[in-house]
Order: C-alpha cells, then structure tokens, then sequence
C-alpha cells in the first residue's frame, strides 16, 4: 500500500444560491436542528466525524451484552434519507473560520471546506481525565461506540482470562475486580449492570471460576452518589447499589492507573492500591476543542470544562449567524444533558428560519426540564420530575418509556424492547460477542503518527499495473470455476502431471 502523503488532499465545496446552513456534530443538537430546518427555504449540510447518531445514554448496555451498536446508533444518512435539503458529510471538523465563514474537515488524508451563511455547533463533548490523559489507554471512557464495544470486549475478555488462569492454578483477583471512575449516571449505570452481568447472567457460564466472587467498585471523590439527583436519591441508589454487591468507595480521588490496577486517594492521606485489569472512565467530560478556537476569535470566555459563554439567544458575540448548543455551551447553568441539545437546536433552527422571513428575534432561549433519570439495576431506578422524587419499579417503567421515545427508528424501538426482554425477564444477554480487535485497535491506531491516515493511500494514487494483473488473475479463476462446473469435474481424481494413461 502506497503510504499517505502528509499533505492532505484539499476540496472546496461548491455553493448553491440559497442561504447554506452548517451543522457541526450528528449527536442530539446536530440531529435534531437538521431535522428542524427540514421546511425552510435552505440547504442544509450535516458535518461529523461519525457516520450514525449516536444515542449516547445507552451506550453503557452496548457495553455490558444487552443491546447492539446498531440499535443506539442509526446511519445518520438513513434517518435524514427523506430530507432533501440535507446532505451529510463525514470528517472531523478542525478549524471554523469565523470570519471567512468557512468549516474545515479531515477525514483520511482529505481536507474540505465548506462555506456557511449560518451555522449550528453542536460537536458536543468528549471524556475529561483531568489532566491525566494517559489513564485513556488503561481506562476507556463511556463517550462512543468505539469506547462501548472495547469496554464489551474488556469486561467478557476478563471473565474468560480469569477461566484461563484458574485452570492453570493461578490467582485470578485481579481479572475480576472491575472498578468504574465516576459515581454519576454513566458510573451509576454502569456499575450496577457490571454487578447483574456477574451475579446473575455468568454463573452458570465457567467452570473453574464462580463469577459470584467478582467484586465491582463505584469510586468517586465526592461524598455521595448522583450528586445532581439530591441527597435523598443518592442515598438510595447507594444502598441499592450495595444490595447488588457494588463496593461504593467515596471521597476516593483517582490518582494513578497503569494496565493492572489503579490508585486512590482518601481524604485522610491514605493511599490504596487496588488491582484490577478492567477500569471504566465515567468521570468528567471535556467540551469539544472548538470551544477554544471560537473563544479565541470571539473573546467570550471558557469555563473550566471548555465550555464557551454565549448570548442568550444562544449567538457568540459580534457572529448573530454563529450558534452555539449543547454540551458546548455555558449558559445559566444549564446541565449537560440531551435535552439541552435537543431544545437548544430547535431553537436555532427556529431562529435561522424566522430570519429568512423578516420575522422578530424569538424570547432568549428558555430550558424546559423534562427531568432526570438514571437505572440502577432491574426494576430499579431513580427519577427527578420538577418536584417529585421517584425511586423504584416505577421510575424504572418511566426510565424504559422515556428512553424507548428517543431511540431513533422503529426497528431500533422493537429489537430493544425484545433485548430488554430477554435482559430484565431473563438472565440472557444478547450481545456478547467480543473479539481482540475491539479491545486493541484503539491503542494500536493511537502508536501510529497520524491514525488511520497512515494506513491509507492518499486520494487518487494506486498502481495501475498491479490492478490489470490482478484483474487478468480474478478473470482466470472466474473461467476455471466456471469450467470445473460444466464439465463436473469437482471431486473427481485429477491425473498427475506427465503420467500416461
């Protein structure tokens, strides 16, 4: 393979005479301001990195065996495939050019620019390690299908280590301690469907090992679980948690992690060290890096988690065409969560559109809390609704309500409800397949210079020799097969060379 120039191929994108509207990112904010302007009078170009939107708060049931990829993360072309004034294009935005008012993409080797009269950011946000980036490579975040099926693959590969080990009379500790960073949601989730996956579905599955005496720590520097639910859910979910079998370990800072364990640190001084090969990153996140450059263009200012300060119509200052929504923005203290994407767009898209018709500017943008929920276990859950507090089985029915609403596609709706059948009802998981590449690939693209750029010819270079002896090559075993066939003569004994007859 011909090695990639590290030149990247460039290409601007031509423009039509309606006003062109940018979107930056196929999350909630991306997908759902796209799909808002799909009655106005413009053309609609989608930018991001991956081809499928990805319902991100399920990600944790990718991991853990109870749903596929494909169930939470639809191609973004076929939910957009009946918009016409939408086109999708895949590559990680780089630069945003404010006063050009041009995006730059890469993807490959391939660079493009695409020209914008308004533009919708919503890229969203990213796993924060808090300075440490180097525990990535031993604890992968909660952030992408990426991140999902390497967790599938490290969480299933542990068990199978483990059997490994204890018929070979090793001690197996180690490859049976699962520890998950972060005592929010994703951690909360997480933790306690680590702790069924243990105690419920594998104990029948191995031999030398009894996945009962896995042990499953929740660990976090604040004092108590879900902080955002109050103190009365938190106290709960932590004694759910602790019914499960979760070790909920707080007020324990994080301050080292290598392949075989990690270290925290208590608030009286104590260090511990705790041996574990598996490790998930549910703590923090980091706003997308384009924060930054819009910030240095702007002047507005940057929270510490990247967040950028926008008007309250949602606008950077001195750029009424620049939107910001989402994770990305800091904004009266507005929580990280889907529906402040989901809200925030339609109301870009809204405004871009009254634009268009001379109407008035819309109200500053208002949030709608529609309340939080997180799962705990089976049958178990908490849920904030404005004032009411719920716990139990019927916060777990409006959990499997409100998340079945978001899943985009029918066929996603069905086969999850099937999958959660046989998970909640059962003691199956129907997701367990889990191979080495999944596991690996991730640290073996981060060793090369450019990623995946390095194993990829640059556009439009190929060898046309190589190509016409190959295809004389695919032509002769096409005519070979097609003669073995007519003239049956699959099976029958072949006369050696040069013997007589």
């Amino acid at each position: 393979m011909t090695d990639a120039s590290s030149t990247p191929d460039r290409a601007l994108v031509p423009r039509s005479d309606r006003h062109q509207v940018v979107v930056i990112g196929s999350g909630f904010g991306g997908l759902f301001g796209t799909k808002a302007l799909k009655g106005a009078d413009v053309d609609v170009t989608m930018i991001a990195k991956t081809s499928h939107h990805l319902f991100q708060p399920l990600l944790y049931q990718v991991a853990t065996g109870i749903l596929s990829e494909g169930e939470i993360a639809p191609p973004t072309r076929e939910v957009l495939a009946r918009q016409k004034n939408a086109q999708v294009l895949l590559g990680e935005v780089t630069g945003i050019d404010l006063e050009a008012r041009t995006v730059t993409s890469h993807v490959l080797g391939r660079e493009l620019t695409t020209p914008y009269d308004s533009l919708i950011v919503a890229a969203g946000a990213g796993q924060s390690y808090f300075g440490n980036d180097q525990f990535a490579e031993f604890a992968p975040g909660m952030k992408s299908i990426d991140d999902a099926l390497e967790l599938r693959g490290r969480i299933f590969g542990a068990f199978e280590m483990a059997e490994l080990g204890a018929s070979r009379g090793e001690n197996v500790d180690h490859l049976l301690t699962f520890v998950v960073v972060g005592a929010g949601p994703t951690g909360v989730e997480m933790a306690g469907q680590i702790a069924e996956l243990a105690h419920r579905t594998l104990t029948r599955d191995f031999r030398a090992i009894s996945s009962h005496h896995a042990r499953v720590l929740l660990v976090d520097a604040a004092p108590q679980v879900l902080p955002p639910f109050g103190a009365r859910l938190g106290t709960w979910t932590k004694k759910k948690l602790e019914d499960l079998g979760v070790e909920v370990m707080l007020g324990a800072l994080v301050s080292d992690v290598d392949e075989r364990g990690l270290v925290v640190k208590h608030k009286d001084g104590r260090e511990e060290r705790i041996d574990a090969v598996t490790k998930v990153w549910a703590a923090g996140v980091q706003a997308s890096p384009l924060g930054k450059q819009l910030s240095e263009q702007t002047g507005a200012p940057l929270d510490r988690a990247g967040r950028i300060a926008v008007n309250p119509d949602l606008t950077l200052p001195g750029y009424p065409e620049v939107f910001v929504v989402g994770d990305m923005i800091s904004l009266d203290n507005l929580p990280g969560v889907a529906q402040v994407a989901i809200q925030g767009a339609k109301y870009a898209a809204k405004e871009i559109d009254g634009r268009l018709h001379g109407k008035a500017p819309q109200r500053p943008f208002k949030y709608f809390d529609k309340g939080s929920m997180a799962i705990v276990s089976r049958f178990r859950a908490v849920a904030v609704v404005g004032k009411l507090r719920l716990t139990g089985f019927i916060a777990w029915l409006m959990w499997l309500a409100v998340h079945l609403f978001y899943i985009t596609g029918f066929k996603s709706r069905v086969t999850a409800v099937l999958h959660w059948l046989v998970s909640f009802l059962g003691r199956g998981r129907s997701e367990r397949t889990a191979t080495e590449q999944q596991i690996f690939a991730r640290i073996a693209l981060k060793r090369l210079d450019r990623g995946a750029s390095d194993l990829v010819s640059a556009p439009g270079e190929y060898d046309a020799e190589a190509e016409r002896v190959r295809r004389e090559e695919l032509e002769r075993q096409a005519l070979e097969e097609v003669r073995l066939t007519d003239e049956q003569a699959r099976g029958v004994k072949s006369t050696p060379v040069g013997s007589s007859v």
